[in-house]
């Protein structure tokens, strides 16, 4: 086992530099740069998008003239700037630099988990995150884990008592709460529930209340579950039914073979055939989805939820820091929650083994 960890762990470079190569590549063909955002807040322009779909009549046809004027024709917007400015501006942004040479300072910097300072918050990335980091921590942790408290049991019995009305009405709802995007379930809860239309039980912005500090510990307990019970009901719907649905079918599958017929036949009750010998084998497949499901829920965030209930989190960071073009923060979070996913990888197959112990993967190539 010690030398197939390794094996993951050397791994883990190449992967982690593939991700950032194509993500620093794409980021090099896209308008608007940092340069351009700059140039668009001098103006007076809120956005430099505006500029960019042609929406003002200073730059309808005219992003380009002659050489020689008061004008950087790389830069839409950028009439009545002088060169010596531009160029100050590229050399604050590192632009004055070949990519490459960009690309190998950057990843040298983050070898040694060095992720710089934000480019128009002046905060240092890992500050900023960390920042943000507690409301991540509810929406995903809180999420991931009633998703497996309450999908887990809910697939096993479906799954011995297929065919049953419970299993037939369980469905319908699972359906149903598949279907609906969690902005959607979110916006309906917010209606009935944060004073839209109807009841105002819940609040609607926050992770806690005007005075929290001033609170019992239980009563900031109380307050924090207060406030977080919608966010985490709507970001876990979608990944409830998911999950649901994967432990029922995959119980299925392993209650159908020929091993289980064999234990029944040795005069084994039910529940110890279900849980001594079936919940092993067919926890793998659910374990298996755990990295794709706690690192979309809690660093990809939602940003529509994080709107809707006016909470800060990494999802709305890494959306301003998308259109501000703010590439230490983009590429700073992009390479943390791409090697924290690659090591719950290797977590993942640890966990393999301890439940199974059949499972070898030493013995693969």
């Amino acid at each position: 086992m010690g030398a197939y960890i390794l094996r993951r762990l050397l791994l883990v470079i190449p992967t982690l530099l593939g991700i950032m190569i194509v993500n620093f590549a794409l980021t090099q063909f896209v308008p608007g740069g940092p340069i351009e955002q700059v140039i668009a807040k001098m103006e007076g322009r809120g956005d430099v998008f505006e500029s960019l779909s042609g929406g003002r009549d200073d730059v309808q046809g005219r992003t380009v003239i002659e050489r020689g004027s008061d004008y950087d024709s790389r830069y839409v917007g950028a009439r009545g700037l002088p060169p010596e400015f531009i160029a100050r501006l590229e050399a604050e942004f590192g632009f004055d630099k070949p990519p490459l040479q960009r690309f190998f300072e950057m990843m040298w910097n983050y070898i040694r988990f060095d992720f710089g300072d934000s480019w128009f918050r002046s905060i240092s990335v890992v500050d900023l995150i960390l920042e943000k980091m507690p409301v991540s921590i509810t929406l995903g942790l809180w999420s991931t884990l009633i998703a497996y408290l309450v999908s887990i049991p809910l697939g096993i019995r479906k799954a011995v008592s297929e065919g049953s009305a419970f299993d037939t009405w369980t469905s319908w709802a699972i359906i149903i709460g598949y279907a609906i995007p969690g902005f959607l379930f979110a916006i309906l809860l917010i209606v009935l529930f944060a004073g839209g239309s109807y009841w105002r039980v819940f609040p609607l912005r926050g992770l806690t209340s005007d005075g929290w500090e001033d609170l019992s510990m239980i009563g900031k307990v109380l307050d924090y579950l207060w406030h977080i019970t919608l966010p985490v009901l709507a970001s876990t719907i979608s990944g409830f039914a998911t999950l649901t649905l994967l432990t029922k079918n995959s119980f299925l599958d392993e209650i159908k073979k020929q091993y289980v017929m064999t234990a029944r036949a040795k005069g084994l009750s039910d529940n110890a055939v279900l849980y001594r010998h079936v919940f092993r084998n067919a926890m793998l497949i659910v374990i298996s989805g755990f990295p794709a499901l706690f690192i979309g829920v809690f660093f990809g965030g939602s940003l529509i939820i994080e709107t809707l209930f006016s909470l800060d989190g990494l999802g709305r960071l890494g959306f301003e820091a998308a259109v501000a073009r703010d590439y230490p923060v983009v590429f700073g979070s992009l390479f943390a929650f791409s090697l924290l996913g690659l090591v719950i990888g290797i977590v993942t197959d640890i966990t393999y083994v301890y439940i199974d112990p059949r499972i070898d993967f030493e013995s693969r190539g």
